[in-house]
């Protein structure tokens, strides 16, 4: 099963033939954010679901404590890109708004319900990530 770097590497090779579809049928995408330090950019492939024309992803690093590197980036530098499959565009990223997170939550648990799990084990709430397109 592909993961972390050489999941990437794959995807971008094959256009998404390899890696678009993950553990448990889920789908993927490629998520590019420049680094908030750094100012290097960086990929990381991310289980989404569209919602409304839109890309929803979760910052849940795992049930982690803290949140993930790349969520960290975009909260710096919202412009970001998004490649799903062989299609790539910009896109501004937002984390949901505390009126439309609950079902975009439960949108998220029903392709990956461990989620849930991984809620229960931080005290932060985990942000659900809005990925809105952009004209290119």
């Amino acid at each position: 099963m592909l993961y972390g770097r050489e999941h990437v590497r794959r995807y971008l090779q094959t256009d998404g033939e390899e890696g678009y579809v993950w553990r448990r049928g889920t789908t993927i995408l490629i998520l590019t954010t420049k680094g908030r330090v750094s100012g290097k950019t960086y990929l990381t492939p991310l289980i989404f679901r569209e919602h409304d024309g839109r890309y929803l992803v979760v910052a849940s690093n795992g049930g982690n404590d803290e949140h993930p590197a790349w969520f960290k980036n975009l909260q710096k530098n919202p412009e970001v890109e998004v490649q799903v499959k062989g299609e790539r565009f910009p896109a501004h990223a937002r984390a949901a708004a505390p009126g439309e997170r609950r079902a975009m939550w439960s949108r998220m648990t029903e392709v990956w319900p461990d989620y849930d799990t991984y809620q229960r084990k931080t005290d932060r709430q985990i942000p659900v990530v809005v990925l809105e397109p952009r004209s290119a």
